[in-house]
């Protein structure tokens, strides 16, 4: 259509703007360029989780995420949890009315279903806290089958209050006056159809004449025919009845007809989860057992003496697979209150074989024991002694060692060159495209924590390897949770070539962008790189401390040029309207506030354009 002349002529003029900016890593924060879409380049980009299938279990992973993170590479194989029924099913959709009230009181249905009672040394929440968070020792309890006397059923004994239906679904309400009764009446059908452990409760309540019995779940009981390696539902050769006087395991689930105390129930055994969380395992699914046989990959077998560990079992039952459906990621709050609990139920496993292991630790030769000793004079009095080794994420030892290792890096190099705060983003595209319909980010933090930790290896990639501020001497950082659920690092950056102070302006900017040469920019800054606001025009922010003053020291004043201070971090430019700097209107909670340049936390336009999240950059 187009002469050769013509075409050539196109071509020529096309080339310029294709190859008008190239992105050169090294020292690209110093020569940021307004124009170019930095989240676009390969380097920054993690990718879609369905581009890593595993060969073993087929879950989805990112590109930079370990091979072994769902299934230890084929050691561990189970069967997929059973699909829920009718009515559960539907309610989980959360489309109708009585679904989204469902949803939304989740946890208080579960609860009411529950046969077993938990608790914990401390639980915390309020209304800012989007996350279930305790403190302390968590533990089940189980009581007997029925209440003694004249007590209230709770827990198990509400599904043994009668024959009348409706007399159940009352007393379940009593104890949640929030629900509402045709949904417990419809749960309460669909546990006395399906769930193994009430029918097998209720046909020994009633076909025992006497009242001098127990029923005992066995800790370590296997299926008939099936291999202790899968993952089975029980049936109804798992549970006898075992009268009084009888051995049973020290780890087993001892129910009595009525008695007037509770039994800890070891975390675990194989009936941990379903007892406490019967609307995820409707049908009495088993949970972690310490005796779950790891697979040969290479024999094609199970091996006889290696087991599967209680991280490698939640871990496989945490991934989402191709073509397969997890129910347990629709659960929403209850969902985040089950992965808590079986974290703490992981924790309690690595602390168990430390303390049944003491002898490989060679704990008879600390010397805090023979100075206890010494000093008191008694052996009787020193109990115990159970050391935590250093490899134990969070035992003393270990906060020693890093405070260590820290402390040896600013004595050989000195102080750090820049500080960094980086956390987490909610409307990630990586996160929100991941959720189901009517989720929040809150409902997901598998996939917040997986997503947030590619972000923190490419951006210390890009310090590191691609020296974005040059040479990078050494680094260290510590990753930590907010109470709204948002993971937060906290990076230390040692430099080759210390940036002078002349510098700073062109990588640190505590000001709005012009919004006419950088708009993209100016909206990540205005969504994300705010404080607050607080003070007197705010004084129900959470920064504010005693005489109503912000605890961060904002509102900053105007400074018309950088200044170096002597308490280690330098006065940024911050340009009053006056001078030609710019402000905007935000809307929190129903309040418009103008904001100037006096509210920004200091950034690198570079980081901020790439994550497109919050990242303060501060000059040591």
């Amino acid at each position: 259509m187009f002469g050769n002349t013509n075409k050539k002529k196109l071509i020529s003029t096309a080339i310029p703007t294709i190859f008008e900016f190239h992105w050169t890593l090294e020292n690209s924060v110093f020569h940021y360029n307004p124009q170019w879409k930095y989240y676009d380049e390969d380097v920054v980009n993690i990718g879609l989780m369905s581009n890593i299938i595993c060969k073993h279990c087929h879950s989805m992973k990112f590109i930079g995420e370990s091979k072994g993170m769902c299934c230890s590479n084929g050691k561990v194989r189970l069967d997929p949890i059973q699909s829920t029924p009718f009515p559960l099913n539907t309610l989980l959709q959360g489309e109708t009315n009585d679904s989204k009230h469902f949803m939304d009181k989740i946890c208080q249905y579960n609860s009411i279903f529950s046969m077993t009672s938990f608790g914990a040394t401390k639980i915390e929440g309020d209304n800012f806290m989007s996350t279930f968070k305790i403190r302390g020792i968590i533990y089940h309890r189980i009581g007997s089958l029925l209440p003694i006397g004249k007590d209230e059923p709770q827990f198990m004994q509400m599904y043994f209050t009668g024959q009348d239906e409706n007399i159940e679904a009352e007393t379940r309400m009593c104890h949640q006056p929030s629900v509402r009764q045709h949904i417990v009446l419809q749960l309460q059908n669909m546990m006395h159809q399906i769930n193994c452990y009430v029918l097998e409760f209720k046909a020994a309540l009633q076909n025992m004449p006497s009242n001098d019995y127990k029923i005992v779940i066995h800790a370590n009981k296997t299926p008939t025919g099936q291999n202790p390696g899968r993952f089975n539902a029980p049936t109804v050769n798992e549970m006898a009845v075992v009268i009084v006087g009888q051995e049973h395991g020290r780890r087993d689930i001892v129910i009595e007809r009525q008695n007037g105390t509770l039994q800890r129930i070891s975390e675990t055994h194989r009936s941990y989860d379903a007892l406490q969380y019967p609307l995820i395992f409707v049908s009495g699914e088993d949970g972690y057992a310490i005796n779950i046989a790891s697979f040969d990959v290479q024999s094609n077998d199970y091996h006889t003496t290696k087991t599967v560990s209680a991280q490698e079992f939640y871990s496989y039952r945490l991934m989402i697979r191709h073509e397969s459906y997890n129910h347990i990621h629709h659960y929403r709050q209850l969902a985040n209150m089950f992965w808590v609990d079986m974290w703490v139920k992981i924790e309690s496993e690595r602390l168990l074989y430390l303390r049944n292991n003491q002898a490989q630790l060679r704990c008879e030769d600390y010397i805090h024991l023979r100075d206890s000793i010494a000093h008191d004079g008694n052996v009787e009095n020193t109990g115990q002694l159970c050391i935590l080794p250093s490899t134990y994420t969070g035992s003393p030892r270990y906060m020693h060692e890093k405070t260590q290792d820290a402390l040896v890096y600013v004595r050989h190099f000195g102080c750090a060159n820049l500080f960094i705060t980086f956390t987490c983003n909610p409307k990630w595209t990586e996160i929100t495209r991941e959720l189901w319909p009517g989720q929040k980010p809150q409902d997901r933090h598998d996939i917040i924590a997986r997503v947030f930790h590619q972000k923190i290896m490419i951006l210390m990639k890009l310090i590191t390897k691609d020296k974005i501020f040059g040479t990078c001497r050494c680094y260290m950082y510590s990753v930590e949770w907010q109470k709204r659920g948002l993971p937060h690092v906290h990076i230390l950056i040692w430099l080759t070539e210390k940036i002078q102070p002349n510098k700073i302006d062109s990588f640190i900017s505590a000001e709005f962008p012009n919004p006419l040469i950088d708009l993209e920019l100016f909206d990540i800054i205005k969504n994300n790189m705010i404080h607050g606001p607080c003070s007197q025009i705010n004084t129900r922010a959470p920064c504010m401390g005693d005489n109503f003053k912000c605890t961060k020291r904002y509102p900053k004043s105007f400074v018309s040029e950088t200044i170096t201070s002597e308490s280690g971090y330098p006065i940024y430019r911050r340009r009053s309207p006056n001078e030609g700097g710019f402000q905007t209107e935000i809307t929190k909670n129903s309040t418009t506030f103008t904001i100037d340049n006096r509210w920004i936390v200091p950034y690198c336009p570079l980081l901020c354009k790439i994550f497109k999240a919050h990242i303060n950059v501060e000059y040591c």
